[in-house]
């Protein structure tokens, strides 16, 4: 199999006042096409900045990054942004759903940065609703959906677009553990279809879903 996702010596370092506090320090990893995969670590082990740089939602500091056989570094801001927007889907904890549209609205919102046409776009958007179960919450609106509800909207809405990469940041925290645990099977589902799956937890029962669990601590891996 292929890597998908490679990262060679990875730092991130942010500025706070006159310190530099190390979020990555030297990260190499490859994670391989079609691997389901757990990134666990407490509160500030860089697990979440190495979502984000995975995900191009972020620059590395130093390093080199690879997605879907493309080297970031010195890409152009469009590019980023086509990588952000067809060969990863996001799935973040607190939903990230917009509040004013309904559910089907709401997955819709990638074709339309993608450029597709009204008509496919909701098509789509239909597919991806019906394929998590919500195919009588089209029309329903975040505040009138459930905690599990809403994270399945958000799922729809990264699978729209059909990326090979699904990046989940905790998506289990805001859920109780019944309906993290179905998330969770439901992401297993997905994983068996053929998509690379990355989750980033500090639950180690969600941890233990995955075939491979990399550890962070202090902006390094110990997997």
């Amino acid at each position: 199999m292929v890597d998908v996702i490679k990262l060679w010596e990875v730092k991130r370092y942010f500025l706070m006042g006159e310190y530099v506090v190390k979020a990555l320090d030297g990260v190499t990893l490859s994670i391989k096409e079609g691997e389901f995969t757990a990134i666990m670590g407490p509160s500030g082990s860089g697990k979440s900045t190495l979502m984000n740089l995975i995900g191009c939602l972020d620059t590395p500091t130093d390093g080199l990054i690879e997605i879907d056989g493309e080297e970031t570094l010195g890409m152009s801001e469009k590019d980023l942004a086509y990588i952000r927007n067809q060969k990863v889907g996001f799935v973040f904890q607190q939903f990230n759903l917009l509040g004013r549209i309904n559910a089907l609205e709401n997955v819709m919102t990638p074709l339309l940065y993608a450029g597709v046409g009204v008509k496919e776009r909701k098509e789509r958007a239909i597919m991806a609703l019906e394929r998590v179960g919500l195919g009588d919450r089209m029309k329903h609106r975040p505040n009138e959906l459930s905690g599990g509800q809403k994270q399945r909207v958000a799922i729809a809405r990264a699978l729209v677009n059909n990326p090979s990469i699904i990046l989940a940041d905790e998506p289990t925290g805001a859920l109780d553990t019944h309906t993290g645990l179905q998330i969770m099977e439901f992401f297993e589902e997905l994983n068996a279809e053929g998509h690379t799956v990355v989750v980033v937890t500090h639950d180690h029962d969600v941890a233990a879903l995955a075939r491979r669990q990399i550890r962070m601590r202090d902006g390094r891996m110990e997997e």
